[in-house]
């Protein structure tokens, strides 16, 4: 929001309903009109009726769901379809519905965002959305990750100890964080009496944790793991800048912004050759087979000992990640509203047009 506000022709944004101590104070809101007391009844009717009632030129739902219909164009953002290429990760008992308001969200909007061109291909296979409706904006990186941008050093969670391996993101299935957890362990065994390598795991456990800490437990490295359910954000910069390397071995990511800090904040990145996770990294990390076990493993190994590697990887990583910032994405968001109103014009000219 910030680098929208920063461009020299910046919109107007105001914020349709939501919490009130939520919405920064330069920022306009409006209340949320009457509705079906549901998540979709606000969606389907408060949100249109909220928008009406801001007199707003443009909609933008920026996570997943829009209104079927609106008074103006809806632009929408989908960051990725995991939860149709692989619903086994999401066992909920209504998720099918979930995914039918997701599918006709995207094909009711006016234009969809998305954060990469492999979530560009899915959706348009999946949903059957024509090129000219989808615009493929990537995301930033704070210049608080950057060594130019770096707030003072803060001090690492008292349970991480160095050397220790990082990642941050929930701990999910998609995530294949055990194969992680299986390289830490080798390299242990590996380095004998060196400092104990770990692996600190950031992020809300979604049904993986205990198995994680389970598989340490019975290599009897209980120690091993570390897992921290959440932390803020300047002990986060410290962790990323801490860290002997940044482990991604995601099976499905749309973007991946832990990546992005990750490189930003220099801390080598050994990663999958999955997804979406190639075209963020490019040349910039260590990408591997997703159960490439001995490969996660010999990659461990070499980051921790070899040091002019390790700084090959971390000056990679900071010239990948200074290609997105946040004012490149404003831009390109910004496009996208200034073209959905020239189309709602056009198409209005043409009905004037058609009914006189």
């Amino acid at each position: 929001m910030p680098a929208l506000l920063a461009l020299e022709d910046a919109p107007e944004i105001v914020a349709l309903g939501g919490q009130a101590d939520a919405v920064p104070p330069q920022i306009e809101r409006v209340g949320e009109r009457r509705h079906p007391p549901t998540n979709a009844g606000w969606t389907l009717v408060g949100l249109p009726r909220a928008a009406a009632d801001a007199h707003v030129d443009v909609l933008h739902a920026p996570a997943y769901t829009a209104p079927f219909w609106s008074p103006v164009p809806v632009v929408l953002t989908i960051h990725d379809i995991s939860y149709e290429r692989n619903p086994e990760w999401y066992p909920y008992r209504r998720d099918w519905m979930r995914r039918a308001f997701y599918r006709w969200s995207a094909r009711a909007a006016d234009h969809v965002l998305t954060v990469s061109w492999f979530s560009a291909s899915e959706i348009a296979e999946m949903y059957g959305l024509p090129a000219e409706r989808m615009t493929v904006v990537p995301l930033g990186v704070s210049g608080e990750f950057t060594s130019a941008g770096a707030a003072l050093p803060s001090e690492l969670p008292s349970e991480v100890t160095t050397p220790f391996l990082l990642h941050i993101g929930d701990l999910h299935e998609r995530r294949n964080l055990a194969i992680a957890v299986e390289a830490v362990l080798e390299a242990r065994r590996h380095f004998g009496a060196l400092p104990a390598l770990s692996l600190v795991l950031v992020g809300t456990d979604r049904g993986t944790g205990e198995a994680l800490s389970a598989l340490a437990a019975r290599a009897g490295s209980p120690e091993a793991v570390v897992r921290i359910d959440r932390v803020e954000e300047p002990v986060l910069r410290e962790l990323y800048r801490s860290a002997t390397a940044f482990v991604y071995p995601s099976r499905y990511e749309g973007f991946g912004l832990p990546l992005l800090e990750a490189m930003a904040s220099g801390a080598p990145v050994i990663a999958s050759r999955a997804a979406s996770i190639p075209e963020l990294t490019g040349d910039a990390a260590i990408l591997l087979d997703p159960d490439d076990a001995p490969g996660w493993t010999e990659a461990v190994i070499r980051v921790t000992q070899d040091e002019e590697f390790r700084r090959e990887l971390c000056a990679r990583g900071r010239a990948r990640a200074a290609l997105f910032t946040w004012a490149r994405t404003a831009r390109a968001t910004m496009d996208v509203y200034q073209t959905c109103l020239a189309q709602s014009a056009k198409r209005t000219r043409q009905k004037v047009t058609r009914t006189t």
